[in-house]
């Protein structure tokens, strides 16, 4: 039993890295409290993978409603999430800790 239930472990995990693999990738940088690119062109109806790199000395926490994303990303280290397709628009994401500066939008065309 032990072993199936490893098995369908191993198949799970296969899926999700085939699925992952086939989503566009697409990169967000934080540094000195802002993101770069403030704005990130995505297709629309596709499903994305977008990567957040804290190049800052401070954690900080991105946050976005429209993705409903809400993940702290440490001092000098990424966090990769999932998109799901989206329909045309605009979508914005902001830093919580600094919300003042750390703003930007991604828009789906």
């Amino acid at each position: 039993m032990r072993e199936l239930k490893i098995a369908a472990a191993a198949l799970a995990l296969g899926m999700g890295f085939a699925g992952a693999a086939a989503a566009e990738s697409y990169t967000l940088t934080i540094k000195d409290h802002k993101f770069e690119p403030a704005e990130l062109k995505i297709p629309a109806d596709k499903a994305a993978t977008l990567v957040v790199n804290n190049l800052d000395a401070t954690p900080e926490e991105f946050e976005s409603k429209p993705f409903r994303i809400e993940k702290v990303v440490p001092a000098n280290s990424e966090a990769t999430f999932q998109l799901r397709p989206m329909k045309p628009g605009r979508y914005k994401f902001f830093g919580e800790f600094h919300e003042d500066s750390a703003r930007g939008e991604v828009v789906v065309e």
